[in-house]
């Protein structure tokens, strides 16, 4: 990584951090967030008791201090400061860096943090183990054929799904109560009712919508691109459209960067057309393996700063036409 006062550039190259060690910190960061995410209800860091209609954060009761202002031992100037610094002043700090973040560096959050987008990665491989595909949308690129991998991914949608919904509801409801009611089969009607319309719900879009549902349906994923797209210096994979001819010996399959994208991106197109990229880096890395065993420079690379504004205005000026293929895709 280089690093100036004007600019900064990430690249897959030998001056940059090893894409295999990136990953695996990444990966590590993924597994990290995934576990607080299962056990934040259960520890009492955050969730929201409809009981008692009460805020849990950080192990404690998250008080606005309404209730004792009704029972008049707080004033109302006291009750409005306690509303200023409890909750508008932490959301708006919260909202704003989280909308830096993604101005400056895009979806950070999506690829490096969220759980759902774990799972997405994670069935990804096991759909590609099973039948050569990474979604059932789209023609299969090997024909490779696993029924027991096949069996695994359905069970592994399936289960997650059932975590997914039971996660949910202890983030709403007390976790000893949910898990509690599960193992001994007590449940209520309607915390088995939402259990399992959440189930269904869940399996269905792991099983068939998994990236979709990051592309077009998840608003914290859309206002993180929103705010990417505002900055044209902000981190950027840029296509080196001069070393094209390159791909055309792309291997171990064609096109190896858009087969390697979680998100079924084509990673050589605009930035526009990259409106949901989470920064993973996997085209990175897979453009970077398959050049070096040809001893070829690698034609994407991270940009950021001026690098990533010379990279906006270059594909401004070239228009609708960097909008097709590059030579060597299919």
């Amino acid at each position: 990584m280089r690093c100036s006062a004007n600019e900064a550039v990430l690249s897959p190259g030998p001056a940059s951090l090893n894409h295999e060690t990136l990953q695996r910190r990444r990966r590590a960061l993924q597994a990290g967030f995934f576990l607080l995410f299962l056990l934040a209800p259960a520890l009492d860091l955050l969730r929201f008791d409809l009981h008692e209609a009460q805020l849990w954060f950080l192990g404690q009761r998250w008080s606005l201090g309404i209730d004792a202002f009704r029972a008049g031992q707080l004033s109302s100037t006291e009750v409005a400061l306690s509303i200023l610094f409890k909750a508008i002043v932490p959301a708006l700090l919260l909202v704003g860096g989280f909308l830096f973040v993604a101005w400056r560096y895009g979806r950070l959050y999506c690829g490096w943090l969220c759980p759902h987008f774990s799972l997405v990665e994670l069935l990804n491989e096991q759909l590609w183990r099973a039948a050569g595909r990474r979604s059932l949308w789209e023609a299969p690129s090997s024909p490779q054929r696993s029924r027991r991998h096949a069996l695994l991914f359905v069970v592994t949608a399936l289960g997650f799904g059932f975590l997914w919904s039971i996660t949910l509801l202890t983030y709403l409801l007390p976790p000893r109560e949910i898990w509690g009611g599960l193992f001994s089969a007590s449940l209520s009607a309607n915390q088995a009712r939402f259990l399992f319309i959440a189930w269904a719900l869940f399996s269905a879009e792991l099983l068939l919508a998994r990236h979709l549902f990051c592309r077009f349906g998840c608003a914290v994923g859309f206002f993180q691109s929103l705010a990417w797209m505002a900055n044209p210096r902000a981190l950027v994979v840029s296509f080196a459209r001069e070393r094209a001819p390159s791909c055309k010996g792309c291997e171990p399959q064609t096109d190896a960067c858009e087969d390697a994208c979680p998100m079924r991106l084509q990673p050589r197109r605009i930035k526009r057309l990259m409106f949901s990229c989470v920064q993973c880096g996997q085209c990175l890395q897979a453009c970077d393996h398959s050049h070096t065993q040809r001893g070829s420079a690698p034609s994407l690379e991270w940009r950021v700063g001026v690098d990533a504004l010379r990279e906006t205005l270059r594909q401004a000026r070239q228009g609708d036409g960097r909008d097709q293929p590059p030579a060597g895709s299919r």
